[in-house]
């Protein structure tokens, strides 16, 4: 039987399907159909914060899911304003995108050569990993515990 410190520890921990980087598939919602690359991940709230390139400024991103927030002027000469502010979506209305075929997939994990792996359940093959600095620096301190 798990101490309560254990199923804490357990509770922190929480693995999501959908990483930062990934492209995926709006499933519903009013963005829905539409394609983008995963910019933030919360893994406590299950929601993602997902961004498509602009295609008249390709330097620029599109937040998918924003909303338009109103500014009031509070000094003279200041203007009021219409902003438009990204929204996270739920995990559950992603669907990540195989690139080989275009189309949305499900994730699923299985074990390669001594670790776990994530594959696209669609057409079997293994998903890239690409490591982030973060990630990388995070891996590094708890090595050092």
């Amino acid at each position: 039987m798990p101490t309560k410190a254990e199923l804490k520890q357990q509770a922190e921990h929480i693995k999501l399907k959908i990483r930062k980087g990934d492209t995926v598939m709006i499933i519903s919602g009013k963005d829905k159909g539409r394609v983008g690359t995963v910019a933030l991940v919360s893994p406590k709230e299950n929601k993602a914060i997902v961004v498509a390139d602009d295609p008249e400024n390709p330097d620029q991103k599109i937040a998918l899911n924003a909303v338009i927030k109103h500014f009031k002027a509070k000094h003279q000469g200041q203007k009021s304003a219409r902003i438009k502010l990204p929204s996270p979506i739920h995990i559950s209305n992603l669907m990540v995108v195989d690139p080989s075929t275009k189309k949305p997939t499900r994730i699923g994990r299985r074990k390669e050569k001594d670790s776990v792996v994530r594959y696209y359940k669609g057409s079997g093959k293994t998903i890239k990993e690409t490591p982030d600095a973060d990630l990388l620096a995070r891996r590094e301190e708890e090595k050092k515990k």
